[in-house]
């Protein structure tokens, strides 16, 4: 859900996807600025928090980055349940990520929010060489379904922090007549175009692990917050 006042707006974020697609490491950039070749997949769902300061309203996302495992489907629903926005990614040398990457938006389409912001991402645009889905295919699609499009490459950071900040200003344009998926803050916060970031994964050298921040069928997640990322944006 998300909620709103005084400029401010808390968001709950979903991505969906299929495995190996990216969406952790989608996540990761944004959140921490970080890239790891080797990323372990996701369990069940990791729970990452962003603050956006736009001109606009203040915007922080509280991130559900899901599994991409069919043995994980079916807790889907509890995480895009009541999402204001959502991000459906595929990986461009992939031509089957794309087709269930259109799954996705039509299981959103039928059970998600109603005012649901959607986001169709082509991932990993920098293995160009390999492409299977070309960008005329998935732009097409998105304007078909209502979504929007971007192509984007966790590893080089391209489209990425614009990917967030694009929804971070639908989600303020579309307030308050789209509340549903937004919570109500009366918080005061400074204007401008800063960003800070808290993270329940921890990831340590070498290869990322979500390990402390694995979400299983219960909902829950470890205590553990790091706030020492606070990158800006200009």
């Amino acid at each position: 859900m998300a909620r709103m006042g005084s400029g401010n707006i808390q968001a709950k974020l979903v991505l969906l996807g299929d495995m190996g697609t990216g969406k952790t490491s989608i996540v990761l950039r944004f959140v921490k600025g970080q890239y790891f070749d080797c990323q372990e997949s996701t369990i069940g769902a990791a729970f990452f928090s962003q603050v956006l300061s736009l001109n606009e309203a203040t915007v922080k996302f509280d991130i559900w980055d899901t599994a991409g495992q069919e043995r994980y489907h079916s807790l889907a629903p509890m995480y895009y349940r009541g999402a204001a926005a959502a991000i459906v990614v595929y990986d461009i040398s992939s031509m089957d990520s794309f087709i269930r990457a259109k799954k996705w938006v039509q299981e959103l389409q039928r059970q998600g929010n109603p005012y649901l912001i959607m986001a169709l991402v082509a991932n990993k645009v920098d293995l160009e060489a390999k492409r299977k889905v070309g960008s005329e295919e998935g732009l097409q699609y998105a304007q078909e379904n209502g979504l929007f499009f971007m192509e984007t490459s966790a590893k080089t950071a391209e489209n990425i922090n614009e990917l967030f900040y694009e929804i971070a200003k639908r989600l303020a344009k579309a307030r308050p007549s789209r509340s549903l998926g937004m919570r109500l803050s009366s918080e005061t916060q400074d204007r401008g175009r800063s960003c800070r970031s808290t993270s329940k994964a921890e990831v340590p050298n070498g290869c990322a692990t979500n390990t402390s921040a694995q979400l299983h069928a219960t909902g829950l997640w470890g205590s553990l917050v790091d706030t020492s990322a606070q990158p800006r944006m200009g």
